[in-house]
């Protein structure tokens, strides 16, 4: 299957995509991880957009594209792929029709994580993350420590992020509404959107997706 996954920030993109495809056996090809593997591995499209970045410029669509492009030649995607982050906007989706028609490929779906705008705010905006380690996330809410502004884990002290306080989650909001969501009607004229809802549990929201695509929980 050849799946674009959509949905404002915090509505789990990162998670979902890691599990639906696995369960669907297609790598989940990401806008983020796309970016770092080439700038890393120093290749001609990552040098041209770490130009841009380190200019404090947006990386142009057609270096975005050109990124996308070459992920989905690789082997591994020749039987699907799942997109996150990517297109961001409807002259991408555009972009990315004309490459797959190219390429005599063709979208199966496209997935909406649907979330209510104050459900958004208060994932976001409630994340406390560990000083000491990144990777150690707490919640407000959904995941409290077991003493307020320390982690379990470590010890370390706990923080919001700036990128994480309700006005910059807004700004976000409000970033992802007027260039990102107008995809969702583009690939509705196709025919191509299957709406769900992204509240509950994750393995929850997992299964209601799989179901979505027309496929049990094995994948098939």
């Amino acid at each position: 299957m050849r799946i674009v996954l959509v949905g404002p920030p915090g509505a789990g993109k990162g998670t979902q995509a890691a599990f639906l495809a696995k369960n669907l056996s297609i790598p989940h090809i990401s806008t983020g991880d796309l970016f770092r593997a080439n700038i890393s591995q120093q290749t001609e499209l990552g040098k041209l957009a770490k130009s841009y970045m380190d200019a404090g410029n947006l990386v142009p669509d057609e270096v975005t594209i050109a990124m996308a492009k070459d992920r989905m030649e690789q082997p591994d995607a020749e039987n699907g792929f799942l997109l996150d982050g990517f297109p961001r906007n409807v002259s991408q989706a555009e972009a990315l029709d004309e490459l797959l028609e190219t390429e005599s490929m063709q979208l199966d779906a496209v997935l909406d994580l649907e979330v209510p705008e104050d459900e958004v705010v208060k994932r976001i905006a409630g994340r406390r993350i560990c000083r000491n380690d990144s990777s150690h996330v707490f919640h407000v809410t959904y995941k409290q420590p077991a003493k307020e502004g320390v982690c379990d884990v470590c010890g370390g002290e706990l923080y919001q992020r700036d990128d994480d306080s309700e006005d910059t989650v807004r700004t976000r909001l409000e970033v992802y509404h007027t260039q990102t969501e107008p995809i969702i009607d583009y690939y509705k004229a196709q025919g191509l959107v299957v709406t769900i809802s992204a509240l509950g549990k994750v393995e929850d929201v997992t299964t209601r997706a799989m179901e979505a695509l027309g496929r049990g929980e094995d994948g098939k």
